[in-house]
């Protein structure tokens, strides 16, 4: 527990909570009597709707605008931040049925400040949408990564195997256990919903398979790859989007110092490089991830000049 001075938050015009979303309503209890009439709370919680309950049972909400900057990686702490984090992503605001209009438009032009778009949605519609788009895909991509180590030899040949198409599905299951223990535990009535209806839908694909039903399992594959393709990569969601390029290379001593000189001549820096060594379903011997898409393009314009083949940029 912590102890605040009565004038600690005399001039504080907004006041962000970024803690885990469970914690976000104890520190809200022990804030209640220290905050000023003229301040707005808000915070960056990925879970809207408890944390609108928490402010509405303590009197609140007419200082409530509640706030998801839908960028960050799945890793975690301050040694992964970045300058650019809020660079044209999408950041959510939900003001609850007090708030104010002219809080609502402070908020906005204050996100617009640090290169975030702001889009207003009111919490159950948040909650729903993050469930579709970011909660259920974490959770699916841990189960995968779970059925994967109960399937696997003692001599973890299928850990071995995993291709860069299986990390890239599953990147996600690396971020904070704690962190997505508290938004399944709040988001939880979503997240009944929507297990149910995808273990419904993997049961009708399954019955698809089953009955070898071609016509039926073409159009399954066409139709997300369609609406996959037609998705932008051009603004963050909320899982965050990867940068990288695969390359055609020689089996050379060195070819890897090579092209890491290269960039890093023209101060392009690498996140992560190295050797794809299963590319079943995969492009070039080498890939390169990068911290942003300028970065991508740049380097894959610098590597062609040099007759090196770009096999794909993402």
């Amino acid at each position: 527990t912590t102890v605040f001075s009565p004038d600690f938050f005399k001039s504080c015009d907004i006041l962000f909570l970024c803690a885990p979303v469970i914690s976000i309503s104890k520190l809200l209890e022990q804030l209640r009597n220290h905050i000023p009439n003229h301040c707005i709370i808000t915070d960056v919680g990925s879970v809207k709707g408890f944390i609108a309950e928490s402010i509405a049972m303590l009197n609140l909400s007419s200082h409530y605008i509640g706030g998801h900057p839908m960028a960050g990686s799945e890793r975690s702490g301050y040694e992964h931040a970045s300058e650019r984090l809020f660079e044209n992503a999408y950041y959510v605001l939900s003001p609850s049925p007090a708030s104010k209009a002219e809080d609502l438009a402070l908020m906005k032009q204050l996100v617009a400040s640090i290169g975030a778009l702001p889009i207003v949605l009111p919490a159950p519609l948040h909650d729903h949408a993050t469930g579709v788009i970011s909660h259920l895909p974490h959770i699916i991509a841990a189960s995968l990564v779970q059925f994967l180590k109960q399937q696997d030899t003692a001599d973890e040949l299928m850990k071995t195997l995993a291709a860069g198409g299986f990390k890239d599905i599953t990147r996600i299951a690396s971020s904070s256990p704690a962190m997505w223990k508290d938004i399944c535990l709040t988001n939880e009535s979503e997240l009944y919903d929507l297990l149910d209806q995808f273990t419904d839908y993997l049961s009708e694909v399954k019955q698809i398979i089953r009955q070898k039903n071609e016509p039926k399992l073409i159009h399954f594959f066409e139709e997300a790859r369609d609406y996959r393709n037609s998705m932008t990569d051009h603004k963050q969601g909320s899982i965050t989007r990867v940068f990288a390029l695969y390359c055609d290379i020689p089996d050379e001593t060195g070819i890897i110092a090579t092209i890491a000189t290269i960039l890093a001549e023209h101060k392009i820096s690498i996140k992560n490089i190295g050797i794809i060594n299963n590319r079943e379903f995969e492009d070039g011997v080498l890939r390169i991830e990068f911290y942003d898409a300028d970065s991508v393009e740049q380097a894959a314009i610098l590597l062609r000049k040099r007759e090196y083949i770009i096999c794909k940029q993402l």
